[in-house]
């Protein structure tokens, strides 16, 4: 069976030209989402990935860009499909995963989608490294500290204490224990004396 999906990115475009070529291509159910591509939640595609389950049948598309919102979006339904026995149908670029070649396009992408990460996460190891030869620290600043400037009292102290011991930090979660407040600006024990 063939099941056609499309996608218009807003409300105010329309999905004829890709409900005509889907019908074209012999599509016997056509689901459309109008929505983002960078959106993960498509509730059409949701519903067309759960017909297209059995194996010899094929999801169609009139473009690549109207099925993925990312290359490793498109490698992952590729996989699925792929698992189902499912074959993926690209109108516009002649691309159908029954045939080797279009096996070897979606191996090919796979391959410079995990080279894109590996690359990514190059960069992102390259930074950090060089933020830290600057001295740069990553991670939240700390809530509570002497480098804090807005520091409230607690109305009604458990029991006496010094100015220190009354200082809070604005946000500082209320159900955490009095000790782990004092601890964290720098009081051993909550108990005077």
């Amino acid at each position: 069976m063939r099941i056609g999906y499309g996608r218009v990115s807003t409300r105010d475009q329309h999905p004829e030209a890709q409900h005509d070529a889907l019908t074209a291509a012999g599509c016997e159910q056509i689901f459309l989402d109008k929505t983002s591509g960078k959106l993960a939640s498509r509730p059409e595609l949701s519903k067309a990935l759960l017909v297209a389950n059995r194996p010899k049948d094929q999801l169609v598309v009139t473009k690549l860009d109207r099925l993925g919102c990312s290359l490793e979006h498109l490698i992952e339904l590729s996989k699925t499909l792929q698992d189902r026995g499912v074959d993926l149908v690209v109108l516009d670029q002649g691309i159908d995963t029954s045939t080797a070649v279009g096996r070897m396009f979606f191996q090919i992408l796979g391959a410079i989608a995990e080279f894109e990460h590996a690359l990514m996460s190059e960069r992102t190891r390259d930074g950090l490294a060089a933020a830290r030869a600057r001295g740069r620290t990553g991670g939240q600043k700390p809530k509570l500290g002497p480098g804090r400037s807005s520091w409230p009292t607690i109305s009604h102290p458990p029991y006496p204490s010094g100015p220190r011991q009354r200082r809070v930090s604005v946000g500082y979660p209320q159900e955490r224990a009095n000790s782990t407040v004092l601890s964290t600006v720098g009081v051993r024990s909550a108990r005077p004396g």
